[in-house]
């Protein structure tokens, strides 16, 4: 039996300080002339291509494939700096969590994350857990995080040559949006408490399991290989 395991990254395994929200400002305000331009615009749960999707329409910018790579790469360029500027730290228990699972051969490690793929890899390889993820899910062309879920779910029956059990893989998230994503794709979801969502706002989502934070290794673990 082969255990999927899908991993949210911002407010699940690490916090940036506001990094990603932070290089997105800076990219508004110094290429596209933007004042404030994150003025009441909600960032956990999204993807980065809904969340410029928002933008763009908000602030009227050109929309098209040329505007929108010059806004990626400028964000993607400056998201480095802000990762080392702002106070950014992994969440209690993820590397011991992540030992813990990568040791066990029957489970394979996936992402399903919001962000733009290299942004992912940028913010993984800074927090030094980039090594244990191989496939994912990324927010690149599409704002629906459902349809981000599926891509995963693709993504990973292509990488491991076999389609996986459904009632076998977990999404592990912060937010109701990666709860909903797990029912998207029929998975188990793994509610954890460590984002801008408490344990009582999580709760009335209903997921299949929850958690103040990952640090007890072995009671999540075991709750994330139930099948």
């Amino acid at each position: 039996m082969q255990h999927v395991l899908f991993f949210d990254i911002d407010g699940t395994m690490l916090s940036t300080g506001g990094a990603g929200q932070r290089a997105m400002e800076l990219t508004l305000v110094e290429e596209f002339c933007i004042k404030s331009p994150f003025e009441g615009i909600l960032m956990a749960g999204r993807t980065d291509r809904g969340i410029v999707n928002e933008i763009f329409a908000r602030y009227s910018l050109v929309d098209n494939p040329e505007e929108r790579e010059r806004f990626m790469l400028s964000y993607l360029h400056r998201l480095p700096h802000c990762l080392e500027t702002l106070p950014g730290e992994l969440l209690p228990g993820v590397t011991e969590l992540l030992n813990e699972l990568h040791r066990d051969d029957t489970v394979h490690l996936s992402l399903l994350t919001g962000n733009y793929v290299e942004g992912a890899w940028i913010k993984l390889r800074h927090f030094g857990i980039d090594h244990y993820f191989e496939t994912g899910g990324f927010g690149d062309h599409h704002a629906d995080r459902d349809d981000v879920a599926r891509l995963a779910v693709a993504t990973v029956r292509g990488h491991l040559k076999y389609n996986f059990s459904d009632h076998t893989a977990c999404v592990i998230g912060d937010t109701p949006a990666d709860i909903r994503c797990a029912r998207a794709i029929n998975a188990r979801a793994a509610a954890v408490a460590t984002g801008m969502y408490s344990v009582f706002e999580l709760q009335t989502h209903k997921p299949d399991h929850l958690f103040a934070d990952l640090s007890d290794t072995k009671t999540v673990a075991q709750s994330l290989l139930q099948a």
